[in-house]
């Protein structure tokens, strides 16, 4: 451990933010129990209650046809494919009432950017929903808003404002991958710009809508665009206080045209860390077991996560990487207590809904 290290770390134990050549550091140098401890000490002076947060909620993605056609990604289709769909509200509001009948509080609504679907097919849905159902409605990613604003002819502001007004109440995180134009334009050219989603979350936040900020990594990036990551997530979230959390994943190649090697739980654990050291204004950070299992999820409760994420009732976008962890309530609420914290069900904007303090397993 050399001494660079060592002032970078007593640095973050005194409250002091990091820049961008000492959040590279840490990422490339430091030992995983160093980072690991260094971030937890954060993590109980933000969450001193010892408590572990999670939703209940289900991820419906009403289509899965998109013209972006990412080379990451591969749940995408092209409208001709045989296996190419759009979901019927009829099937939407039964995938919402399930949600409900096992105490589920939300809904993450995402799909592709399908050249059929205009904003009023959103406006309808959302309007359609609340008139139903009483849910938080957690829903459309930055790409998705700014494509509803590009063929709407109108500004992103005014289509914020209308979706507002007709029921959503957060946006998701998603479409951020790595918020570097360099990597996007390699991993994803046809999506929006690093500022572009910026400006989404911006003019969200500045209209009371709140959403979470995620991160892709583990392809093409290198260590200091992922710092930069999250450096720009912490400058927006100085001016507008609207992240309710960060959400870094790891990147699943399987079925994609960008292939490569899965992230290994080490570097996942170390990338956590470090976000919790750098995102000294974002109160939550979230552990991914949808990537890296409930084992790896349990143990970056010890590496700076204070939330165990969703139960994701229904999840088809990484599972068409070849990805298929599933972790039901039950074993949620048990790695939560076995690592020695309290499991509480919570709201997108993470308002405790219950504590849950019986296991049945």
């Amino acid at each position: 451990m050399t001494s660079d290290i060592t002032t970078i770390i007593e640095k973050t134990l005194r409250a002091e933010r990091l820049n961008l050549k000492e959040g590279t550091a840490l990422l490339a140098k430091a030992d995983l129990t160093l980072l690991g401890q260094a971030a937890n000490v954060i993590r109980q002076r933000l969450h001193p209650q010892k408590t572990v947060t999670f939703v209940i909620d289900r991820n419906i993605n009403y289509t899965n046809v998109c013209r972006c056609q990412c080379k990451f990604c591969a749940f995408y289709r092209q409208e001709n494919d045989n296996d190419a769909y759009i979901l019927s509200q009829q099937e939407i509001f039964k995938k919402i009432a399930e949600t409900l009948a096992v105490g589920g509080t939300a809904v993450l609504i995402q799909g592709g950017l399908h050249p059929q679907l205009g904003l009023d097919y959103y406006l309808d849905l959302l309007r359609s929903i609340k008139e139903r159902y009483h849910i938080h409605i957690h829903s459309f990613s930055p790409p998705e808003v700014a494509y509803m604003a590009e063929t709407s002819g109108l500004s992103i502001e005014n289509v914020l404002k209308q979706l507002k007004a007709a029921g959503l109440d957060s946006l998701p995180g998603g479409g951020a991958e790595i918020l570097v134009d360099r990597v996007r334009q390699i991993i994803s050219p046809d999506k929006i710009t690093w500022q572009q989603w910026m400006n989404v979350m911006e003019c969200a936040h500045r209209l009371g809508i709140k959403s979470t900020a995620t991160m892709m990594f583990g392809h093409i990036e290198s260590l200091e665009e992922r710092v930069l990551h999250m450096i720009r997530v912490r400058e927006l979230q100085d001016k507008t206080g609207g992240f309710t959390a960060f959400i870094p994943w790891s990147y699943q190649p399987g079925n994609t045209d960008l292939g490569g090697q899965a992230t290994a739980g080490v570097e996942y654990l170390k990338t956590l860390a470090v976000s919790r050291l750098m995102l000294d204004n974002v109160p939550n950070i979230q552990s991914s077991w949808v990537t890296q299992g409930a084992k790896i999820a349990q143990i970056a409760l010890f590496f700076g996560a204070n939330d165990f994420g969703s139960t994701m009732l229904e999840e088809n976008v990484v599972r068409a990487a070849g990805v298929t962890n599933r972790v039901p309530l039950e074993e949620i609420i048990h790695c939560i207590k076995k690592a020695g914290f309290t499991p509480a069900q919570r709201t997108p904007h993470y308002e405790v809904v219950r504590y849950h303090c019986i296991l049945r397993l």
